[in-house]
């Protein structure tokens, strides 16, 4: 199983300038932490062999175009070690200059602690929280499949401009965290065979030597996982030895095993060549001092007094990758044109998809839901999935095993899996659309970012709203890197009734309100359903969580996608006079909020509903508009929400009332235990005449002398914008 690669190659060259191109790298990583005074230099200085071989032998890219389709993808998931990566962009030419290296850490520089995608060319994603990367990089490696499928389904192995490698260094950390587990056993069931890692096996960690806490057989378990597994071992000999002909070997014979995905556990040294520092936690995560740094240097042939040493043959030895780099684009776009003029109706798909250009007419295909039923959100949230899947190929998605009750599966449409994994449930071929993660949440967060990533499709997941717990590493680099992914988060509330607290979500909904950057769509029936998932396809820059009922709501007639799409709207005016209060309410309980205003209205209290399914969308509104919808003068404001109420007072005011859920629910049928917490129209009319009259109490302002709660700018507001008329920064 553990192979020991050859290393008879009589064809591999490892050159003197290639061996002084890898020691200056490590000299740049050693002063570069010097300078910053802080950083991670030890993987950098192991790894530099190994990133020089890639970079320079086995990765199709082009430092010119560092983002063309044909390329290789690579991913440095132990983010900490950056300089692996910074270090090599800098060499091969993608932009980065000495001076980029010498601003390691420091702000606005190109080259911050961990990589930062859309940050610095070159980088394919953000990476730092460990094992992450590596999800993405499945992400990736399932994208270029799907994509394949859908623009040249029927090349030749390895003839296709769409066939390319995935390639990753991991660390010690990215094996130990959970979510490796996930990926590794979802990429091994899907025999991905463009995936190929390269594990650091330097077995050093923070609190040095891992041994602490690890005694695992490590490639025992990716063998279990059915990938391929070859190791490499620098220390075999009992002294230590770069045997970079025996790494070339198993990276190349990974890069042929197009079978299943390959990882290749490289033993190394942590720190090599520091004289007293190597193979020890302290080199790590800090700088080696200067005398360390120096002795490392001469250990090296480089001058120890002299810092960022880069001589002129080694610079133009390395930026001979971009000649090949271009020759390489240059066959590629050959088989490209080749490919355009043959499928030309494939072509113009790809280049719609490409461009992120939803097709002419395609809303019209939205279902619409004739109002006086009843329909769960999720239900039609499936019904959108269904009358979409002929009009947006590239919309793809599935579930983390709860398909049925998420309702993620397109009708008709083949599963994404091996032929010889498909069952009777779900017919499926290796380019199929429906995704199925298993019971691995963590890692489906993790492969959506690298399929969004990867470009040419659009993807989704599915799972309970309770669980995007689960996911929340993943939704937060989503958010930071502006990936269109949407969450299909369904059970979102105490209306999911039996399953009992520990499924009922009361602290979600608000705590991902939190994350900046993310939409969170809770939409009140079917019909605002349609809309949402319009609004949020309709946006590429960000990503969206849909939370959907479990229990069937009213539907209610069609407000209009634009009215939606503002993440807040008028849902009932007043009648007989202008409104005294509003109630403000999102999902299943704008019927409740429906059913108060009726009581209210009853006994003469003109009352004004506002359906809020996503407060980051109203919050982007211009200030006249989100007046008209909450006007300044109105203190008196109830909002409902079968959730926390944390948040919900700043929209309020001081003269509001919440009314939620700030306890955990209970095993109940879901009627009764909205009656338990109060989510009743009754309590609702309650809290709007106990807010009337605190209203009356403190003798409110006039609208002119200051804003109204909620408003951007006031003092209550959750969103503070920078001007009157907020970015999406500022209103986050």
């Amino acid at each position: 199983m553990n192979t020991q690669a050859s290393t008879s190659n009589p064809a591999f060259e490892w050159s003197a300038l290639d061996r002084q191109s890898v020691d200056v790298a490590r000299a740049l990583a050693v002063d570069a932490v010097e300078k910053a005074g802080h950083g991670h230099p030890g993987t950098a200085m192991s790894l530099a062999p190994a990133a020089h071989l890639l970079f320079q032998r086995l990765l199709r890219h082009d430092p010119a175009a560092p983002r063309w389709t044909g390329r290789d993808r690579f991913v440095l998931s132990c983010g900490h070690s950056s300089l692996t990566l910074y270090t090599q962009l800098y060499l091969c030419g993608y932009g980065l200059e000495l001076d980029d290296l010498k601003a390691l850490r420091t702000e606005g520089s190109l080259t911050p602690a961990h990589p930062e995608y859309g940050h610095t060319p070159g980088v394919e994603t953000t990476t730092g929280p460990l094992g992450q990367g590596l999800g993405n990089a499945v992400g990736m490696a399932m994208a270029a499949r799907r994509e394949r499928g859908l623009f040249d389904p029927d090349a030749a192995p390895g003839t296709s401009p769409f066939d390319h490698t995935v390639w990753v260094f991991a660390s010690d950390g990215d094996l130990e965290e959970g979510i490796s587990h996930e990926v590794g056993s979802l990429a091994g069931h899907q025999k991905l065979g463009n995936l190929v890692v390269l594990w650091d096996d330097n077995r050093i960690s923070i609190e040095d030597d891992t041994s602490i806490a690890v005694s695992e057989d490590v490639l025992a378990r990716y063998a279990a996982y059915g990938w391929h597994v070859q190791q490499v071992d620098w220390t075999r000999t009992g002294s230590y030895e770069e045997d970079v002909p025996a790494l070339h070997a198993a990276l190349a014979a990974a890069r042929e095993e197009t079978g299943r995905p390959s990882i290749v556990a490289l033993r190394t040294i942590i720190g090599w060549p520091a004289p007293t520092q190597q193979n020890t936690g302290k080199i790590h995560g800090s700088a080696l001092g200067a005398g360390e740094a120096a002795a490392a240097k001469a250990a090296m042939g480089l001058d120890p007094q002299a810092s960022f040493q880069v001589p002129a043959e080694v610079l133009a030895h390395a930026r001979e990758v971009a000649d090949r780099g271009r020759a390489a684009r240059a066959e590629w776009d050959k088989r490209y044109q080749d490919w355009r003029a043959a499928r030309p109706e494939h072509a113009a798909l790809f280049d719609r998809v490409d461009a992120k250009r939803l097709p002419e007419g395609w809303s019209d295909a939205l279902p619409e839901f004739t109002a006086g039923g009843e329909m769960a959100t999720r239900k039609a949230s499936g019904e959108v999935l269904n009358a979409l899947a002929g009009v947006l190929p590239e919309l793809w998605g599935g579930s983390a095993d709860l398909a049925e009750s998420n309702n993620t599966t397109m009708k008709g449409e083949p599963s994404f899996i091996p032929s010889e994994f498909a069952t009777r449930a779900f017919p499926g071929h290796p380019y199929g659309r429906t995704l199925h993660f298993g019971i691995r949440e963590h890692g489906m967060g993790a492969v959506l970012n690298g399929i969004a990533l990867h470009g040419g499709t659009r993807p989704y997941g599915g799972t309970f709203l309770v669980f995007s717990d689960y996911m929340r590493p993943a939704v937060r680099l989503a958010a930071m890197m502006k990936l269109p992914v949407t969450y299909v988060w369904t059970h979102d509330s105490i209306g999911l009734g039996e399953d009992g607290p520990t499924h009922q979500p009361v602290e979600h909904l608000w705590s991902l309100r939190l994350i900046p950057g993310l939409d969170v769509v809770r939409p009140a029936d079917a019909n605002e359903t349609a809309a949402a998932w319009r609004a949020v396809l309709e946006r590429d820059d960000r990503p969206a969580g849909l939370c959907l009922t479990r229990q069937n709501v009213p539907v209610l007639p069609d407000p209009g996608a634009d009215a939606v799409a503002r993440g807040g709207y008028v849902r009932a005016e007043a009648e007989g006079g202008r409104p005294e209060a509003v109630v403000l309410a999102t999902g299943s309980e704008v019927h409740i909020a429906l059913a108060a205003r009726e009581l209210l209205q009853r006994d003469g209290i003109p009352t004004r509903v506002v359906s809020l399914p996503c407060l980051e969308w109203f919050a982007e509104q211009p200030r006249e508009y989100r007046d008209s919808v909450l006007p300044p003068r109105l203190r008196a404001r109830v909002s409902v929400e079968a959730g926390s109420t944390l948040g919900w007072h700043a929209l309020t005011g001081e003269a509001g009332e919440a009314v939620g859920i700030d306890s955990f629910g209970a095993c109940a049928p879901y009627r009764s235990l909205y009656e338990q917490h109060g989510l009743t129209a009754e309590r609702v009319a309650a809290a709007v005449r106990t807010s009337i009259a605190r209203a009356a109490e403190q003798h409110p302002a006039p609208a002119s002398e200051g804003p109204s709660p909620g408003s951007p700018g006031s003092p209550g507001s959750p969103k503070s914008p920078k001007s009157s008329e907020p970015s999406q920064e500022g209103t986050r």
